[in-house]
C-alpha cells in the first residue's frame, strides 16, 4: 500500500479522497492554485503546496507544477479525481514515466476510450449494442448528410474527443445540419483541439443509465450496478438516482453483464462506468464510457456498502479486487441532488463570492454531506460552480425522496445564491415522484413550468 498520495484536484473531490486515505493510513498531499490557498482540502491534507495562478491552466491543468510537487514530497501515487486531468492520457504516461502511479487506468485505455469513435468500434467488436451512427469520424457536410439520410433525423452530432458536453448539437432536420455541424466542430477545436466529429441517431425520449464498474490489474471485472442520471439540464447531470426504477431484475443482470463484458474489452483497471441510453422499447445502446471516478459514485457507494474510492486506491496499490460478482448487494435507494453556486432564475449564472453562514443538513439515518464549504470560505469565480452534494439513502424510493426534500429544507446558505430551491422544486415535481421522466424532462417540461411559476 501507498505511504504518500498527491490529489491532483480540489473541492469535494480532493476532500473525500483525503478522508479515505487517512482511512487507509495513508499521507496526502494536496495541490492548490493561489485562489485556493484557504481551501478546505488544503488544511486537511497532511501537506500543501501552491502550484500556480488561479486559472486552471496555470494550476489544476499544470502538469509539470503537480509532478514537480509530487516529486519533492515523495508522493508514490496521483488520485486524479474527476475532471481536470482525470481522463488525460498524456498524464498518467508523463506519471509513469517519473515512478509515480496514476490511480486510474492506463494511458492506453483512456485513449481507447477518450476517442468516442474508437471507443464505438470497440463495443461493437466487443458485442455491446451501439447508437446507430457512423463507424468513423466525420469530417465533411457531405459525409454527415449521407449518413444522416440513412440512419433518419433527428440526430445528434458530437465531438470524437469530446466530454463536459461540448461539441454536441442536435439535429432535427435536414435544413439544421449544415449549420451545427459548423458550429459543433468550431466548438470541439476550441475546446479539445480536434475537430473530428461523428454522429448518432438521436434516441428519444431515452433514459441515461450508466453502470459502474470495478476491475484490478489481475483482469478482474465486476459491476456495482447502475444509475438513473437522466435529469440533465444541456447535457450536465443535476440529479442522480440508484438503482434505476423503469428497469427490472432481468434487464438489470442483462447490462450489469453488458458492462463487465466492455470492462474486459479493453483490460479495464480502476473504477470506470459504462453508460446506456435506453430507448421506450427497453433496448440499451452504449452512449460513452468515463474512465475516472464519478460526481455521482456515492450513491452506489450508499446502496452497495462499497467504499469505490478506497476500492480505486487498493487496485492502484496491486491488490485484487477481493469481491466477486456474487458478493456484491444492493440495499435499498439512494438519491443525490448536486448544489451549486448559482442563479437558477438567471439563466442559472454562476453566484460567486463569500459565505457568510452556511449550515449543512446533518443528522438522521441514511443522509451523507460531500462538501468543501465552510462558514467564511470564498468560492472563487474560475472552477465548476458545484459547492455540495446531498445523499440520501432510505429503505425504498419514497423513504429517500422524503429524506432528500428533509435534507434541502435544511440547508442554509449566506452570501452565495444557491440552486437548493430547485432542487427541492424538482424533487417535489410530480414526475420526478412517481420517476416519470427521461433525459428531455427537465430541459421541456420542469423549466418552462418552474420560470412561469417563478
Amino acid at each position: 500500500m501507498f505511504s504518500k498520495i498527491l490529489i491532483a484536484n480540489r473541492g469535494e473531490i480532493a476532500v473525500r479522497i483525503i478522508r479515505a486515505c487517512r482511512e487507509l493510513g495513508i499521507q496526502t498531499v494536496a495541490v492548490y492554485s493561489e485562489a485556493d490557498k484557504e481551501a478546505l482540502h488544503t488544511e486537511m491534507a497532511d501537506e500543501a503546496i501552491c502550484i500556480g495562478p488561479a486559472r486552471s491552466k496555470d494550476s489544476y491543468l499544470n502538469m509539470q507544477a503537480i509532478l514537480s510537487a509530487a516529486l519533492v514530497t515523495n508522493a508514490e501515487a496521483i488520485h486524479p479525481g474527476f475532471g481536470f486531468l482525470s481522463e488525460n492520457s498524456l498524464f498518467s504516461t508523463m506519471c509513469r514515466e517519473c515512478s509515480i502511479k496514476f490511480i486510474g487506468p492506463s494511458e492506453k485505455t483512456i485513449d481507447e476510450m477518450g476517442n468516442k469513435i474508437h471507443a464505438r468500434q470497440l463495443m461493437k467488436a466487443a458485442g455491446v449494442p451501439v447508437i446507430p451512427g457512423s463507424d468513423g469520424a466525420i469530417h465533411t457536410l457531405k459525409e454527415a448528410e449521407k449518413i444522416a439520410d440513412t440512419v433518419g433525423y433527428p440526430v445528434m452530432l458530437k465531438a470524437a474527443a469530446g466530454g463536459g458536453g461540448k461539441g454536441i448539437r442536435k439535429v432535427l432536420k435536414k435544413a439544421e445540419l449544415e449549420k451545427n455541424f459548423n458550429s459543433a466542430k468550431a466548438e470541439a477545436k476550441a475546446a479539445f483541439g480536434d475537430d473530428s466529429m461523428y454522429l448518432e441517431k438521436i434516441i428519444y425520449p431515452a433514459r441515461h443509465i450508466e453502470v459502474q464498474i470495478l476491475g484490478d490489474q489481475a483482469g478482474n471485472v465486476i459491476h456495482l450496478g447502475e444509475r438513473d442520471c437522466s435529469l440533465q439540464r444541456n447535457n450536465q447531470k443535476v440529479l442522480e438516482e440508484a438503482p434505476s426504477i423503469v428497469i427490472d431484475q432481468k434487464q438489470r443482470d442483462m447490462l450489469g453483464s453488458i458492462a463487465v463484458r466492455a470492462g474486459k474489452a479493453v483490460n479495464y483497471e480502476s473504477a470506470g462506468t459504462i453508460e446506456f441510453l435506453r430507448d421506450e422499447t427497453g433496448n440499451f445502446y452504449f452512449m460513452e464510457m468515463n474512465t475516472r471516478i464519478q460526481v455521482e459514485h456515492p450513491i452506489t457507494e450508499m446502496v452497495t456498502g462499497i467504499d469505490i474510492v478506497k476500492k480505486q486506491i487498493k487496485i492502484a496499490s496491486g491488490e485484487p479486487l477481493g469481491l466477486k460478482q456474487e458478493e456484491v448487494t444492493f440495499k435499498g435507494h439512494s438519491i443525490e441532488c448536486r448544489i451549486n453556486a448559482e442563479n437558477p432564475a438567471f439563466n442559472f449564472a454562476p453566484s460567486p463570492g463569500k459565505i457568510h453562514t452556511l449550515l449543512l443538513p446533518s443528522g438522521g439515518l441514511g443522509l451523507r454531506v460531500d462538501s468543501a464549504m465552510y462558514s467564511g470560505v470564498t468560492i472563487p469565480p474560475y472552477y465548476d460552480s458545484m459547492i455540495a452534494k446531498i445523499i440520501v439513502h432510505g429503505e425504498d424510493r419514497l423513504d429517500a425522496l422524503m429524506k432528500m426534500q428533509r435534507a434541502l429544507g435544511e440547508f442554509v446558505s449566506e452570501g452565495v445564491i444557491t440552486n437548493v430551491e430547485f432542487q427541492m422544486d424538482l424533487i417535489s415535481h410530480p414526475n420526478v415522484l412517481f420517476g416519470d421522466y427521461d433525459t428531455s424532462f427537465l430541459q421541456t417540461t420542469f423549466l418552462p413550468e418552474w420560470r412561469e411559476s417563478e
